[in-house]
């Protein structure tokens, strides 16, 4: 059954935070209590860098680059550490293969921004560009176009008349072993196409009865070199099959990785048997003529991937995909949640009938209230964090938000750039001037972030106001808990705690401003306890008496 997730601005949410309406970038809303704790990966178009913020929006790291770059278009930050980027040069008019996503590098720099290793694909023949997956070896699949002509185009199959730019750029993944500098695996759409629009033509068939091959007619981009426009990919180790986003098509496909490359142009071998031809696809069955215009479930679909990262492998979503419905109405877009029917056993994606199921999502997230708040016909994402949140992307607006399984949003964020400059806090932001690609919410407790300084460092935006966290915290009537004396405060590096009243007890706790639990006492180990805060972060730490807030420290 459909769960839908509303997201309501309460009127007590404003109350909260009396000076939301004044905000326009940066942070605008959070509830320490109710968002999940850690560190955002945020790196926008239009401008160079990679930034690590923590929910308050400061900046507690970031990757710079040179000027003349922009992002190609995603970054990943790995449990070591190391940061894997894509990035392209900012000219590219004079570029042969050029679209929207387009990058040239893909990149590994350590935590302090040293290059480790480079690969750049960018020439007349082939085009790296949109997203990257790192697989468990090392090893990076990457998303390429490459040239076909006119000539080879037609040859194939293609309908002339749907080669309006002369050429085409059928999408290809690559897989690049950075121990060696090598190609090690190859997967291309143009070893797998149908085609009957031509019976003197390679290709030729009947396209219903071959749902595992990609109609070479079929096409949404106006005859376009960009046919497929893949803009997600994906990796499953446990089954290792790779998910593609494939947007023109409005679907997703699943393909097998355990092929040899050999059997990856073909029909044949893998675990599958089945080569590298589509496992499974889903969104849109008329890409293989057995669905109509109703059955259509995908429009424009960005970050298709399996919920895995950093999720308990009991929780209810794990292993289910997830994605953002970029053009599921008019005006307003949708994040959702699936669970795709793959049989272990034989190894297959058995089909519902003539399709491949589930006939509808499990999880739907839109804004009812005022769906266009959620629109984005480009760009965007969805994270599903362990805690059960959804974190979403809405790209075009670089506006993100959290919101809790019980439909509250508990924390926001806007983008602080016009056209890749950072703006004033209380500026207002128009559609395209801050594009987000997708942003990513690494836990607080990530190995990468073991023995790093993740003190702030300032924020992105210009005349920020430094104080908007403090006034999110909980506050209490301090005069509850006199039985409890902290000293001195602020501190650098020794933190007394001293029960001042032998009839008082409880348990005592402090935690940082991401949740994180540094300290848990009980009254009864001793009235006095002394802490070492010499290697604790800079900032405002909570200390709770049995779930309360008693004090606010300062450690700096």
């Amino acid at each position: 059954m459909t769960r839908v997730l509303f997201v309501f601005f309460f009127i007590e949410t404003l109350l909260a935070f009396p000076l939301w309406a004044q905000r326009t970038v940066g942070v605008l809303s959070y509830d320490p209590d109710l968002s999940f704790p850690g560190y955002n990966l945020l790196y926008p178009l239009n401008q160079p860098n990679v930034y690590l913020l923590d929910n308050c929006g400061r900046i507690v790291h970031v990757w710079e680059d040179e000027a003349d770059f922009r992002p190609g278009v995603t970054a990943y930050l790995l449990p070591d550490g190391k940061l894997v980027k894509t990035k392209r040069p900012s000219f590219f008019a004079a570029d042969p293969i050029w679209a929207g996503g387009g990058g040239a590098t893909v990149e590994i720099r350590d935590w302090d921004n040293n290059l480790l290793w480079s690969f750049t694909q960018n020439d007349s023949l082939r085009r790296l560009h949109h997203d990257v997956q790192v697989l468990p070896n090392g090893n990076i699949l990457m998303i390429s176009w490459e040239l076909k002509t006119q000539d080879e185009a037609i040859a194939a199959g293609r309908d002339p008349a749907l080669l309006n730019e002369e050429v085409l750029w059928p999408d290809y993944i690559l897989e690049v072993d950075p121990l060696t500098d090598s190609i090690v695996w190859e997967w291309h759409a143009w070893d797998h196409l149908i085609q009957d629009y031509d019976s003197t033509k390679a290709n030729y068939g009947v396209v219903e009865d071959h749902p595992e091959l990609i109609d070479v007619n079929w096409d949404t981009n106006d005859g376009k070199a960009d046919w497929m426009h893949v803009n997600f990919i994906d990796y499953n180790e446990e089954y290792d099959q790779i998910m593609i986003s494939v947007p023109t098509f409005n679907e997703f496909w699943v393909i097998d990785h355990s092929t040899t490359k050999a059997e990856a142009a073909g029909h044949t071998g893998g675990l599958a048997g089945r080569g590298g031809d589509l496992l499974y696809r889903w969104g849109n069955p008329a890409t293989y003529r057995r669905g109509t215009a109703t059955d259509q479930k995908l429009f424009f679909q960005h970050d298709t991937h399996w919920i895995d990262d950093f999720i308990d492998p009991d929780a209810p979503l794990y292993g289910k995909v997830a994605l953002f419905n970029n053009r599921a109405g008019a005006n307003f877009s949708t994040a959702h949640v699936l669970s795709l029917p793959f049989d272990p056993v034989s190894w297959t994606y058995p089909m519902e009938g003539l399709t491949w199921g589930p006939s509808s999502f499990d999880v739907t997230l839109m804004y009812p209230d005022d769906s266009t708040r959620m629109y984005s016909n480009i760009v965007s994402s969805v994270q599903v964090l362990p805690n059960g949140n959804f974190l979403v992307c809405v790209g075009r607006w670089g506006y993100s938000f959290e919101i809790t399984p019980q439909q509250q949003i508990v924390w926001e964020y806007v983008t602080p750039l016009a056209n890749g400059q950072p703006v004033n806090q209380g500026d207002s932001l128009h559609i395209n001037q801050n594009l987000t690609f997708n942003i990513k919410r690494y836990p607080a407790d990530y190995a990468a972030f073991q023995g790093k300084d993740l003190s702030p460092k300032g924020y992105i935006e210009l005349n920020p106001d430094t104080t908007f966290c403090d006034q999110l915290l909980p506050t209490t009537e301090l005069g509850v808990f006199t039985a409890l004396k902290l000293y001195p405060n602020p501190t650098t590096d020794l933190l007394v705690l001293e029960w001042l009243d032998e009839a008082s007890s409880g348990i005592v706790a402090i935690y940082d401003i991401l949740g994180r639990e540094m300290l848990r006492w009980h009254s009864r180990e001793g009235r006095r306890k002394y802490v070492d805060v010499s290697g604790w972060l800079s900032g405002v730490y909570l200390v709770k008496v049995d779930g309360y807030v008693a004090h606010k420290v300062l450690v700096y």
